[in-house]
């Protein structure tokens, strides 16, 4: 319940924060470069006296929907091969299995890093990247299941009563899937904002001026060195509590379909 409300803050803080501020998350103000904490700049300034506050807030939004469509691209491409290789089977399985296995070998961020050197830097390509990664993991899960599922006695019946194979896929061994990757997508969308911070932290993914966590952790090394840990230390942290959070919330998940079984 504690990890559940963290993720529930969290997300309330992205839509939420960026209202509680008057200040916009691009207004740079020199003068006021590098300040702490204050009434006026809850989390202080960074070197271009731009309010981190109102930066970490908006970056939330990018930062959460970024792995988001991340996880849901990649779950719905990871379903649809495994309904397909186990309903179909023989040499459709085994092509399946050998493409997830080639794709398998591969880390997610040299996914990313060979799409933004063909498509540019930016969100897109980072995020379409690593759905691509992150496929083979869940369709593994996905696989497993739905093979288990398709040896059924009562998917054997739903054949006989001339069922197609479309809609006994849809309509009774999708549902069984449900339980396995809502686990795996909440553990698979802690590793995705990593990930995707990471892209921007290497200065590969979103680009300055627009706020994202990743990319404000890197700009403010400096300012870290110079003893304002301010910018990197609040965005960083908050990476940290949500891939915790989730992956508490993922862990709970699993224990109880483990005691569903």
């Amino acid at each position: 319940m504690i990890s559940l409300a963290l993720c529930l803050l969290i997300v309330a803080f992205a839509v939420v924060g960026p209202l509680m501020v008057s200040h916009s998350p691009e207004e740079t103000d020199i003068l006021s470069g590098n300040q702490g904490p204050s009434a006026a700049h809850w989390f202080g300034t960074d070197q271009l006296g731009r309010d981190i506050f109102a930066r970490t807030a908006a970056g939330a939004r990018l930062s959460l929907l970024a792995p988001t469509v991340i996880v849901a691209l990649s779950s719905l491409a990871a379903v649809f091969l495994a309904l397909v290789s186990s309903w179909f089977g023989g040499w459709v399985d085994t092509s399946i299995t050998r493409v997830l296995d080639i794709l398998f070998a591969f880390p997610s961020l040299l996914f990313a890093l060979i799409a933004v050197a063909v498509f540019g830097t930016g969100a897109m390509a980072p995020i379409l990247a690593l759905a691509l990664a992150y496929v083979p993991y869940l369709a593994r899960l996905a696989r497993v299941e739905a093979r288990r599922e398709r040896n059924a006695p009562y998917i054997a019946a739903c054949s006989l009563l001339g069922m197609s194979g479309t809609r006994v896929a849809l309509r009774h061994m999708l549902p069984s899937l449900w339980p396995v990757m809502r686990t795996q997508a909440a553990i698979t969308f802690g590793g995705a904002l990593t990930d995707f911070a990471a892209i921007s932290f290497i200065g590969l993914g979103v680009q300055a001026p627009s706020p994202e966590w990743g990319a404000m952790v890197s700009s403010g090394r400096t300012s870290l060195l110079d003893g304002h840990p301010e910018e990197a230390l609040f965005p960083g942290l908050l990476i940290v509590v949500t891939v915790v959070a989730f992956n508490l919330l993922a862990d709970r998940l699993a224990k109880r379909e483990e005691g569903a079984r």
